[in-house]
Parts: C-alpha cells; structure tokens; sequence
C-alpha cells in the first residue's frame, strides 16, 4: 500500500522575487501644495516603462520618492523589496540613476568623477566610460563645472550606464539632448533591455521617444496615476468615435469606456475610448453612421488627462 503523500515534508513553494521598483500610495505635498496624490506604480522586472506627463506633473517628486530620495508624506516606496528609505549598498550597487538636472561633484574633472565613482560598483566598465567618452567627445581632464547641460547630462548618462546595473532610472534623460545623442541614448536603452535584461523606467514630455523604446507606459498627470498598461495592448483598446448630430442626440449615457466628450467643431460628438483588457468594443461603434479611428498616444493622453 502505498503511503500518502505527506505535505509538511515538501519543498516550500518559492515566492516570486521582488519588483525592482514599487510605490505604493504616495502622497508628497511642498508648501500645502499636493504634487503626489496617492501614486501606486509597480515596475515589474525586465519591463522599460515610460513615465508620461506635462512638466509639472509630478514625475521627478515620483521618481525621487521611489528611490528614497526624498521622504514621503504618506505611502510606501520598496527596491528589490526593501525600503526605499532604507536602501543598502547591495541594492545601491545594482542601481544606475541619471537625475534631470545632474550637479554632483561639478569641482571635479569628468575623469575624476567618473574614477572615483568606478570604485564603487563591482562590474564597472573602464572601457565603456573610455569608448563613450570618445564618441561623445567629452574630455577626461574639463571641469564639470564646465560643461554644458547636455554635455553634463551624457557624463550623468555614463556614470549610470558604466555600472552596468539591473535597474535603471532615468528622469528626462533627452531634455538637454541634441537629437543625435537622443536616438543613441534611446539605442542603449533598447540594448540594455533586450540583451542583458535592464529594468528601466524613464520619465518624458517627448511622447515620440516613449513609443520608440517603452513595453510599457503610465500616465501621469496633476499628481494623480491616470493609466499603466503594455504599450502595445494599449494602442489596440483605444478608439476615438466620430458620432454624427443624429447619433449624438440619442445617448442618454456614458459610453462603456468612454474617458472623454467634446462636441465636433462640425456637429455631433467626438468621444474617446478605452476598453478594458477583455472588454468588447461598445455596441456605438457598430451604429451607421459612427466613424472610428485608433488615437496616436500623444492624443490620447491628452484626452485621458483632459
């Protein structure tokens, strides 16, 4: 007779490991003014998540707060599963950060830096920081100090890259960019994500470079996380309906979906919609006379934060 199988003696099911990045509920407010309002965003692992919204949105105070930069007011912030607040060197050491507006240590050369910090991080690449320095043409012996912002942000850009890290966090890498060094940073990161597996979240206005490179996006918008979702399956559920006056004077209710209303400049309505993951598209769109057409991803964030 065979003996039954004892439960408490097998193996323990293993959890899933940690999101790399993850808030949760965060408020922050500066001078009674709310510039996070509850933001809940997880980063999952191997993801490039492209963090959208107007300047003043709130993505830096979000960005800064997930890291343990700053304090919140409320609400949690964890990396790799640990406090953020309370991150640890091993933690650290798996981290590359390129800040918006890169001011660390500009008394020194950018060699300087560049060696000093290399002393931190077990897998740093001398002969990446060499290589980039050369393409970008960025001398070893300038003072940062005196470098132009775009020049200080593509030395910001290789002290986080040469770490070689798990994770990646860039907050508006391209806004002091020449184009060039925009599509080569968009390059890298596609790289770094494709070949070696990167996490990497980065905030923008550009919504071009968003599409180029992101698997995943999130809105954010008056401090409040409007949308998170993949990419792609978000550029199949949206439509923007085209509802001619007749159609229009009949709909007593919200569309299922619907994020937005405008009367059309030539009568009739013009709603957008986002159905959900599963959902059907709404019976409106088969109705005669409606037109529908898919929202480019600047649109519809601007009828998502309308």
């Amino acid at each position: 007779m065979n003996a039954m199988l004892d439960v408490s003696d097998s193996a323990p099911l293993l959890s899933p490991p940690a999101a790399p990045l993850a808030a949760d509920g965060l408020i922050k407010q500066y001078d009674h003014d709310s510039v996070l309002k509850g933001v809940s965003l997880t980063v999952e692992p191997g993801t490039v998540l492209g963090l959208i919204g107007r300047n003043g949105a709130g993505k830096s105070t979000l960005i800064r707060a997930m890291l343990g930069l700053i304090e919140p007011d409320a609400g949690t912030a964890t990396v790799w599963g640990e406090p953020a607040l309370r991150m640890g060197d091993a933690a650290k050491q798996r981290l590359g950060y390129v800040p918006q507006q890169p001011e660390a240590m500009a008394w020194l050369q950018v060699g300087e830096m560049l060696d000093f910090i290399g002393r931190f991080y077990p897998r740093w690449n001398a002969a990446y920081v060499d290589a980039t320095l050369e393409r970008w043409q960025l001398p070893r012996n300038r003072l940062l100090a005196k470098l132009s912002p775009g020049e200080r942000q593509r030395v910001a850009i290789i002290r986080a890259l040469a770490s070689q890290p798990e994770l990646l966090v860039l907050d508006e890498p391209a806004s002091a960019l020449d184009p060039v060094g925009r599509r080569e940073l968009l390059r890298e990161i596609a790289s770094r994500a494709g070949e070696s597996g990167t996490t990497v979240l980065f905030s923008t206005h550009i919504v071009s470079d968003l599409e180029r490179v992101a698997s995943h996006v999130a809105f954010l918008h008056a401090g409040r996380l409007l949308l998170h979702s993949e990419l792609d399956s978000l550029k199949e559920r949206n439509l923007r309906l085209h509802v001619p006056e007749a159609v229009a004077a009949q709909l007593r209710d919200d569309v299922p979906g619907e994020v937005s209303r405008r009367p059309h400049p030539y009568g009739g309505l013009s709603i957008t919609v986002l159905r959900g993951e599963d959902a059907p598209w709404p019976d409106l769109v088969q109705v005669p006379g409606v037109r529908a057409e898919a929202l480019p991803l600047e649109d519809l964030f601007i009828e998502v934060s309308a």
